[in-house]
């Protein structure tokens, strides 16, 4: 992976993080949103969800602090926060399906204009498809935002009309986090709430394949190196 993407990709998740309320319960996802773990606001309590049974996981583990009984769902080693809570699969998903999670942060590979979800298979000769509970997590969490780049590494838009690959959830995605915008999901397709500094609006509806409106109150979004920068002065 480049160093150009690996900074998209810490981007999409900083800025998802930005947006998780204080005491908000948090599942995330494999792939770009396992990193917003590492972007939550100092000070701002966050409660993270595994749902291989874990409440209160803190962060990845650094490489001299490695505890291999501690792994998050994406077999990545984990730290957890004092009074975490550990339990079995059943009590995980029991959550999940209780509507106890307040947002579950996915990757994905394809979202429609309606709001479905594809993010297990992407018909890739030589990548088995795993679903894992991501089934469960798209239908249970109270609110499903999605983390991942505007498009394929081809230039196709992940944005589509409707989705080509198997499907995760229909109608569950309500807010889209990319490396281009940030957009909500609604009955008349897209609402750009934020859009990268570098690109135009017309950009934008090139390479997405949905309806876009502006919001009222539409802004450029901020950049993780600039806000780090001025932390920093």
């Amino acid at each position: 992976m480049s160093d150009a993407q690996q900074r998209r990709r810490q981007q999409i998740a900083w800025r998802a993080a930005q947006d998780f309320f204080e005491g908000a319960y948090v599942n995330l996802g494999v792939g770009i949103p396992t990193e917003a773990v590492r972007h939550v606001p100092a000070g701002r309590e966050v409660i993270f969800h595994s749902e291989n049974g874990i409440l209160g996981v803190a962060g990845i583990a650094p490489d001299n602090a490695i505890n291999r009984n501690l792994v998050n769902a994406s077999q990545q080693f984990i730290t957890v926060q004092i009074g975490a809570a550990y339990f079995d699969c059943c009590e995980s998903f029991a959550m999940l399906r209780g509507r106890h999670v307040d947002i579950a942060f996915l990757g994905g590979y394809e979202i429609s204009e309606a709001g479905d979800l594809a993010s297990w298979d992407r018909r890739k000769v030589g990548v088995p498809p795993a679903v894992g509970g991501a089934m469960d997590i798209a239908i249970g969490a109270r609110a499903i935002w999605v983390g991942m780049e505007h498009c394929t590494a081809d230039g196709r838009p992940r944005l589509v009309r409707e989705v080509s690959l198997p499907l995760t959830g229909a109608r569950v995605v309500s807010r889209v986090y990319t490396d281009l915008a940030v957009i909500d999901v609604g009955p008349q397709g897209g609402t750009v709430r934020e859009i990268h500094p570098g690109i135009t609006m017309r950009h934008l509806r090139e390479v997405t394949q949905w309806r876009l409106a502006e919001a009222t109150d539409l802004r450029s979004m901020p950049q993780r190196d600039a806000c780090a920068a001025g932390a920093q002065a």
